[in-house]
């Protein structure tokens, strides 16, 4: 398992969050800072399997350019 971290401009926000849940991804939303400017950013948390990386990771370059991702291995996850 993975958990995709996309930080991105927040005028991106909403296409790239329709885009993943048109996939049929699971998409947490968070309203952010950062940046020399300290402007307001979105960061979205996908968890994943591994083989879902690579397309998950084009459908957010489509969507939105320039954000930033990371990609971290999950010991667990769970949805209650």
């Amino acid at each position: 398992m993975k958990l995709l971290i996309f930080v991105t401009e927040d005028a991106h926000a909403d296409a790239t969050v329709d885009a993943l849940v048109g996939q049929g991804l699971r998409v947490t939303q968070l309203a952010t800072t950062g940046g020399f400017l300290r402007r307001g950013n979105t960061t979205l948390l996908v968890g994943l399997e591994d083989n879902q990386v690579e397309r998950t990771v084009g459908i957010v370059r489509q969507a939105a350019p320039g954000t930033l991702a990371l990609t971290m291995d999950l010991e667990r996850y769970e949805r209650l």
